[in-house]
C-alpha cells in the first residue's frame, strides 16, 4: 500500500480535477502490474496496472488508495475491470469520499465473491486526496493559508532591503506546495509591495498550467508587474464591476483573464471567488497573500488548511506586518484540530487542519 500512494503521489499536478489513485497488482508476492491515474491519461489506475499484469492478474490482488469507481465516465467503471481480469482479492486504503458512490464499488466486488478490505494506511490516503474530497463534498476547492512568519508572526519587515523571512529550504518547498495546488491566489496589495511571480518552478510535470489569482477590487494591478509581463492564459484577476473599463481593457489585451465577483463591506466575496474557481475544475487554492486577505478568509470560516513556516528569528513592530491585518475579527475558536511539524534547514513549519473535509459541511 506504500508503493501504491507513493504511485498516486506522482499524478499531482497531473490528475486534477480527478483523485490522485495509484494501483499494484501483486501475484506470489511479486509484483505484476502497477500504474498511476493522470486525467489526460484518461483510464485510470486500475484499468493500467491490470493491463500491465495481463493474463497475471487472475487469481491477483489487487492494491489501490482509492475505491474502484462503479459509474461511467469518461471510462468504463474500473469495478468491471477487476472483475473481468479474474482478481481474487482487492485492499483499498479508503472508501470514495463523495456520497453519491461511497462504497458501492466495495459492495459490488464483495457480492461477487471477492475479498476485499479497505482502512490499510487510511489516513494517508485520504490526506493525499483531501483537496479531491472538499470539491466533490463542499462544491468548493480545498484553500489552504501558506504563510513564512518570524517568531512573533510577523509576515514581513525587517532590515532595509531585506526580502526574505524564510530560509532557502523553505522557499524550495513552496514550489512543492504550487506544484501540488491547481490556483496560487494573492491580493493586489501584495503584488504592488512585492511585485511576486508566483509560479511553479518545481521542474515537475503539470496537465495544465498554475492559475495565478489576483484579487483586486479597483485594478491596481500594474501593467509593468511580473504576473502581467509573463502572463500566457495563466493570470486571472478577479474585480468588481465599478472596476476601470479602460485599465480592463489594457489588461485583457496582454492576456490577463478578468471576471467580476460582488463586494462584501468593500471587499471582493471569497466565497463568489471560490465557486467561480470551482466552475473552472479548480480543486485546490494555494492563498499566498497579506494581512487583510489572510483575515478575510479565515473570517468567512475559508480556509481549510494552514502551512506556516517559522523563522528562528524575531522582527519587532515597528513598520512590519503582522499575519492577519489589524483589527480582524477571527473568531477564538478557530483552532487546528490536528496538525504536523517540519523541519526546513533553520526554520520549522506548522502543517495545520482547520476542518476535516471527509466530515465538515
Amino acid at each position: 500500500m506504500e508503493q501504491t500512494l507513493a504511485l498516486a503521489a506522482q499524478a499531482h499536478g497531473l490528475a486534477s480535477p480527478n483523485p490522485l489513485v495509484g494501483a499494484v497488482v501483486v501475484r506470489d508476492d511479486e509484483v505484476v502490474g502497477q500504474a498511476f491515474h493522470t486525467y489526460a491519461g484518461v483510464k485510470h489506475a486500475e484499468v493500467l496496472a491490470l493491463e500491465q499484469a495481463g493474463a497475471r492478474a487472475r487469481g491477483a490482488t489487487l492494491y489501490t488508495n482509492f475505491e474502484p469507481c462503479t459509474h461511467t465516465g469518461r471510462t468504463p467503471p474500473c469495478v468491471d475491470a477487476i472483475l473481468a481480469a479474474g482478481i481474487k482479492r482487492v485492499v483499498a486504503a479508503t472508501s470514495d469520499p463523495n456520497p453519491a458512490v461511497n462504497r458501492r464499488g466495495l459492495e459490488k466486488l464483495r457480492a461477487a465473491g471477492l475479498d476485499v478490505s479497505a482502512g490499510l494506511l487510511e489516513e494517508e490516503a485520504r490526506q493525499l486526496n483531501e483537496a479531491f474530497a472538499c470539491f466533490i463534498r463542499l462544491r468548493r476547492p480545498q484553500v489552504t493559508l501558506k504563510a513564512a512568519l518570524s517568531l512573533d508572526a510577523k509576515i514581513a519587515g525587517g532590515a532595509a532591503g531585506e526580502r526574505w523571512i524564510s530560509s532557502e529550504e523553505s522557499r524550495a518547498y513552496v514550489q512543492t506546495l504550487r506544484h501540488q495546488h491547481d490556483v496560487v491566489l494573492t491580493g493586489v496589495g501584495t503584488v504592488l509591495a512585492d511585485d511576486p511571480l508566483l509560479t511553479d518552478r518545481s521542474g515537475r510535470p503539470r496537465r495544465r498550467p498554475l492559475l495565478r489569482v489576483v484579487l483586486d477590487t479597483r485594478l491596481r494591478l500594474p501593467l509593468d508587474s511580473q504576473l502581467v509581463r509573463r502572463a500566457a492564459n495563466d493570470l486571472l484577476v478577479f474585480t468588481s464591476a465599478d472596476a476601470s473599463p479602460g485599465k480592463r481593457r489594457e489588461l485583457e489585451t496582454r492576456g490577463v483573464q478578468i471576471e467580476f465577483v460582488q463586494e462584501m463591506s468593500g471587499k471582493l466575496g471569497l466565497p463568489g471567488v471560490l465557486r467561480r474557481l470551482a466552475e473552472r475544475e479548480i480543486t485546490s487554492v494555494l492563498l499566498e497573500a497579506g494581512a487583510q486577505v489572510n483575515a478575510n478568509a479565515l473570517e468567512s470560516n475559508l480556509v481549510d488548511k494552514v502551512f506556516l513556516f517559522f523563522a528562528p528569528r524575531f522582527l519587532g513592530s515597528e513598520q512590519t506586518v503582522p499575519l492577519l491585518a489589524n483589527g480582524a475579527s477571527v473568531s477564538s475558536a478557530i483552532r487546528l484540530h490536528r496538525y504536523r511539524l517540519h523541519r526546513f534547514g533553520p526554520d520549522f513549519a506548522i502543517e495545520g487542519w482547520l476542518r476535516d473535509v471527509y466530515r465538515d459541511h
